[in-house]
């Protein structure tokens, strides 16, 4: 399994920190100071990386920007470090396709646990090679594309994540702590809500103009993929 971390951080003292921690945990780690230098080593080491730990604020490129360059390329993890503590800043990096966030200051055990979900969702991926179908919505997991009505649609890791295992699971109704533990891990620290914005995200892209709709809200319960039910109407 790949064990490599990209670190990107400008502050000297939190990325020797956080470098020497992740040592001790076994993982390997490159270290980048600013944004440009972070790209450069991305594009030359990305065969060998398990992850990207990306700071926000950066001299030379902000790390935005350097998440939105390695999208264009591929799905490769990325947890951004920040210190913005804004709702408004946290959806952004999300829907431009980071996997996690973590605000600054921050204890290690926390980084490493999110690591460790990422850990264990790459570990079981590696394995699959399915395809997945429900109505005229497709997934196959070799490629990681998703069409609906032969319309490819594009998804971040996280909306693939939860896509993929309610499609493992078509008609089955789960709770919010069922797909955190199932999808996030059972060592997330977020809050539960991070459900409800991410199905949100599924269905603005999925259930659309007259198709009929996938995702389905049990009252009181939770979420269920399945093909529409008229009766529900």
């Amino acid at each position: 399994m790949k064990n490599t971390i990209l670190l990107v951080e400008d502050e000297e003292g939190l990325a020797s920190y956080v470098a020497k921690e992740l040592t001790f945990e076994d993982f390997d780690v490159l270290t980048a100071a600013d944004g440009e230098a972070a790209w450069e080593t991305y594009q030359r080491e990305k065969d060998k990386l398990l992850l990207v730990l990306l700071d926000w604020m950066l001299p030379k490129m902000d790390g935005m920007e350097v998440l939105r360059r390695i999208r264009k390329h591929d799905e490769l993890p990325v947890i951004m470090m920040t210190a913005r503590d804004y709702l408004g800043d946290k959806v952004t990096g999300l829907d431009n396709g980071a996997d996690d966030y973590i605000t600054k200051p921050f204890e290690i055990e926390e980084l490493l646990a999110r690591i460790r979900v990422i850990q264990r969702r790459t570990a079981h991926q590696s394995g699959l090679d399915q395809t997945y179908q429900l109505g005229d919505l497709t997934l196959v997991t070799k490629t990681r594309q998703v069409d609906r009505a032969g319309e490819t649609i594009q998804l971040t890791q996280r909306e693939y994540d939860l896509l993929l295992f309610l499609m493992q699971h078509p008609g089955q109704v789960f709770t919010r702590d069922e797909l955190l533990d199932n999808v996030w891990g059972v060592d997330f620290l977020g809050q539960q809500n991070v459900v409800d914005v991410y199905i949100g995200y599924l269905r603005n892209k999925i259930d659309v103009a007259d198709a009929p709709h996938l995702f389905h809200t049990i009252r009181g319960v939770g979420y269920s993929l399945k093909e529409d039910d008229p009766d529900e109407h």
